[in-house]
């Protein structure tokens, strides 16, 4: 009767063990680190101003281009950008939902634009303008990974002294899919791992519509989970020529902006802002 209790507790401890884990807390915690909020807390600030630097990189791993944006990302899923680098000064690309408009400054006639409208090397609007993953996709869990084992060393992200510093990875890494949620969201499906523990974004791999793979991503923080925020996102192609892209955040703070900055028309009457 007892070696009987035994067994039927030890199933029940293995059942429970292998149920999933919260996925909604999962994907809000990885969306702290890329915002910069507090992982583990109820709330994280809705509205923030992002300083963003992209670079691409030559096949050597030399520097290519680079450009600096300043973005809004603002609640409800609505986010500007402002194009701060000489060759591109006084564009702006607004995102209000799956909607996203290019305005030049030159012209007073907003235009229509997708989330993978590439601004430089594989960083496009979506990649800039979006911070987070909680809204737009519903998750389902694959399991526990060595993190090691989320891609080959050969996918490791750009020039090895560019790493330097950085915090080691998580040792075991959770395994999610997440499916967009509309049709209109930057990729329709991720592969995503984050960090066991603390949910850190480690890699993600990016689908288009095709189900094809575009892009690989990698996440860099400043400092070990959980204080850490994501300082560093790696782009590698997928589908041509395999280049890196490096989008880093130098400085992020809490930045409400005047509900009229969010209007595509208003934005095309008047091109200064600051």
């Amino acid at each position: 009767m007892k070696t009987t209790l035994n067994l039927l507790l030890l199933g029940l401890a293995g059942a429970a063990l292998a149920q999933p884990p919260d996925l909604d807390a999962m994907l809000r915690n990885a969306d702290r680190y890329r915002l910069g909020g507090a992982v583990g807390s109820a709330t994280v600030a809705a509205d923030l101003q992002v300083e963003t630097r992209v670079e691409s990189f030559h096949a050597d791993g030399k520097v290519d281009k680079e450009r600096r944006y300043t973005v809004f990302t603002q609640s409800d899923r609505r986010s500007l950008v402002l194009m701060q680098s000489p060759a591109e000064k006084g564009q702006k690309v607004l995102m209000l939902g799956d909607d996203f408009w290019l305005l030049m400054p030159q012209s007073q006639r907003p235009m229509r634009i997708t989330p993978m409208q590439k601004l430089l090397g594989e960083a496009s609007t979506g990649d800039i303008a979006t911070l987070g993953w909680h809204q737009d996709y519903n998750a389902r869990w694959l399991g526990e990974v060595p993190c090691a084992a989320a891609g080959p060393e050969a996918l490791l992200p750009g020039p090895r002294e560019a790493t330097a510093g950085a915090p080691a990875p998580a040792a075991v890494c959770h395994h999610l899919e997440l499916q967009a949620r509309r049709k209109g969201v930057t990729y329709q499906r991720i592969e995503l791992w984050l960090g066991h523990v603390h949910h850190e974004p480690v890699r993600a791999d990016l689908y288009v519509q095709s189900d094809r793979l575009a892009k690989q991503a990698r996440f860099e923080l400043d400092r070990a989970p959980p204080q850490g925020v994501v300082t560093v996102m790696w782009l590698t192609d997928r589908l041509g020529n395999g280049r890196q892209t490096r989008v880093s955040y130098p400085s992020r703070r809490p930045r409400t902006v005047p509900a009229e900055w969010l209007n595509p028309m208003f934005l095309a009457r008047q091109p200064n802002l600051e």
